[in-house]
């Protein structure tokens, strides 16, 4: 962790008394714990789910099958009792598939929308890349403007909403990359990664009889998630923090191995996670190190690069790295 002067620390910080902050960092806690016993060994990627789930963004779930990318999403909605829908995504489906259809009832002589599964609060879209563009594009209203329209009639989401996208990195076949615009609109891309031989020891053990998802239960209310969600927003961000954010943003665009730098909705992922991370450790301030413990997760996705380097197998992750070691963080001190 890098270390602050002291006058730094009280410039940027605003009070000592939050009770909102600790009743996000206890919410958050009481969430990551029940999570935690269905996805085992996963601390910190259970972590920024509930950080996506407290800035109201969606979240993509990129890693190979069997990793517990499902259990997560089954495990964050019965967590806080909210609706929960999955969607299986194949090349044949169509939009009406996911917003829903109306469908006309001779009785009553007038048309009835039946709602589509993305009408929950938490949806899984399993293996979004195995959607046609088309049916990919049903999602892109619900995740910005949180509502859908059929027939010319809209639908409000439900509060909270969240969709947790799900895609396999290695096969490729039969898929269709999603476009930059859609991937914009993921406010993380987290990946889970292997568990350790103990930890999947443990997995063994834990299913041996039941699945532990079958005995969670709901830990706070929707009601306390929303109240959460709003304190986050008064977490306090210091003129020299927001400049840092966009100085990282800005070297996306200026990258010699990069394509396509991150949009400014990158600029306020960043923003707005940081303040989150910050509630979910007790603080009603933002640090330059909860700048760059997420800036990688919200800007790697939102960085296209560029033919010559992906010869030389140069990833976005690779780049926000090389970006994070050169841009001088503020107020901080060699050691």
């Amino acid at each position: 962790m890098t270390e602050y002067p002291q006058q730094t620390r009280q410039q940027t910080r605003r009070s000592n008394d939050a009770p909102n902050i600790r009743f996000v960092q206890d919410s958050a806690e009481r969430i990551a714990q029940s999570v935690g016993q269905v996805i085992i060994g996963k601390r910190n990627e259970v972590r920024l789910a509930i950080l996506g789930l407290l800035c109201r963004g969606h979240i993509l779930l990129e890693d190979i099958p069997g990793v517990g990318k499902t259990m997560m999403a089954r495990s964050l909605a019965k967590a806080i009792g909210c609706s929960f829908s999955r969607i299986q995504f194949t090349p044949d489906m169509l939009p009406s598939d996911v917003t829903g259809v109306s469908i006309f009832n001779q009785q009553s002589r007038e048309f009835e929308f039946r709602a589509g599964p993305i009408m929950a609060q938490i949806v899984l879209a399993d293996e979004i890349n195995r959607a046609t563009p088309k049916t990919q594009a049903a999602l892109l209203e619900a995740m910005e403007e949180r509502q859908v329209t059929v027939d010319g009639i809209t639908y409000q989401m439900k509060n909270p909403f969240m969709i947790l996208a799900t895609q396999n990195p290695i096969e490729y076949e039969g898929t269709f990359p999603l476009p930059e615009a859609q991937l914009d609109r993921f406010l993380l891309r987290i990946q889970m990664g292997y568990p350790s031989p103990m930890e999947e020891l443990t997995i063994l053990s834990a299913q041996q009889y039941q699945h532990p998802i079958n005995n969670l239960q709901q830990v706070i209310s929707v009601e306390d998630l929303v109240r959460a969600q709003e304190a986050i927003m008064q977490v306090y961000v210091a003129d020299e923090i927001k400049q840092y954010i966009i100085t990282l943003v800005n070297a996306t665009r200026q990258h010699p191995d990069v394509y396509l730098g991150s949009s400014p909705r990158g600029s306020l992922a960043l923003f707005r996670t940081s303040q989150a991370r910050a509630a979910m450790a007790g603080r009603d301030y933002v640090i330059p190190d909860d700048v760059k413990a997420l800036a990688e997760t919200t800007l790697a996705h939102r960085t296209i690069v560029g033919p010559s380097a992906r010869i030389k197998d140069i990833s976005s992750r690779t780049i926000i790295q090389d970006i994070l070691n050169s841009t001088p963080v503020p107020g901080a001190s060699s050691r």
